[in-house]
């Protein structure tokens, strides 16, 4: 009886060294896009994030500028951001806060910044003007009202969350 040896050839082995080291690479390449493509399924999902900015009883009827800082992560770099929000007590007691960046070239508005318009919030970049209830004033570059913060109330302490825009009438 012959046995029949089943040998590899140098072409075999070529072809299969190569396709193997071949697939390999092409993994390695791979398996970061593939992890880039799905990491936002993997982060944990929260109700956003909130931070104290303010306690109810001070805030007033006249709108009032609030600043607060946020650490911000940037792939690598780290930092602190502030961030600034326009609050205000409604008459019925429910609080107000609005974004401070303007809507028609994302300059920072200011309440009562001009002595012309003094119930009014200004942007000095191109004369907009919005209402106090951050409704943008018809004729005048804004095509859309200020923002609105994501809010919740605990402990008599006002925490704000994103800003979020308000749908268009």
């Amino acid at each position: 009886m012959s046995e029949k040896r089943n040998q590899v050839s140098r072409r075999q082995f070529l072809n299969y060294t190569l396709t193997g080291v071949g697939g390999f690479m092409a993994a390695g390449m791979l398996a970061p896009m593939v992890r880039f493509a799905i990491d936002p399924v993997l982060q944990p999902q929260g109700k956003g994030e909130f931070t104290a900015v303010a306690q109810v009883d001070e805030i007033t009827s006249e709108p009032q500028r609030v600043d607060w800082t946020i650490d911000q992560v940037d792939a690598w770099y780290e930092s602190e951001v502030t961030k600034s929000a326009w609050v205000y007590k409604q008459e019925d007691g429910s609080i107000v806060a609005l974004s401070p960046v303007c809507k028609h070239l994302g300059c920072v508005v200011a309440w009562a910044g001009n002595d012309d318009y003094p119930d009014q919030f200004f942007c000095p970049c191109h004369d907009g003007r919005y209402y106090k209830d951050g409704e943008n004033v018809p004729g005048t570059p804004p095509n859309a009202a200020l923002d609105r913060f994501q809010q919740r109330i605990e402990d008599g302490t006002l925490y704000l969350g994103k800003a979020i825009p308000r749908e268009e009438a």
